[in-house]
């Protein structure tokens, strides 16, 4: 099996664009809807969830036929850090801090220890 045809691939590229998603769910609505009440917020946020999720379980289900829930789940975290890091940036306005090199350095730190031999 080659690298580009291991479930990997597709599993991380679903969960990465499922991200994109999930992030503006969460945080969009702090920009745009800070002026409405929290459940108009909530309503579509969860109207963005669901295409989250329609990417999001595909994506689990292929990742789960060769990595551990462990694997997945650690996973999941750093493409949610990467995704999220350019979100709170360029498009909230964020400045970043140190400290988000040290929970990156932290979060590699998971991928060696739950993905070695």
């Amino acid at each position: 099996m080659s690298l580009l045809t291991h479930p990997l691939v597709p599993t991380s590229l679903l969960l990465t664009a499922s991200n994109v998603f999930m992030t503006f769910a969460w945080y969009g609505h702090l920009k745009h809807l800070n002026a409405k009440p929290w459940w108009v917020a909530a309503l579509v946020s969860w109207g963005i969830a669901l295409f989250e999720y329609l990417i999001q379980v595909p994506a689990n289900r292929i990742g789960f036929e060769t990595l551990s829930l462990a694997q997945l789940k650690i996973l999941q975290e750093v493409i949610t850090l990467l995704v999220f890091m350019p979100f709170a940036v360029f498009y909230m306005g964020q400045e970043i801090k140190l400290n988000y090199l040290y929970a990156g350095i932290c979060l590699l730190g998971a991928v060696y220890f739950i993905f070695r031999g």
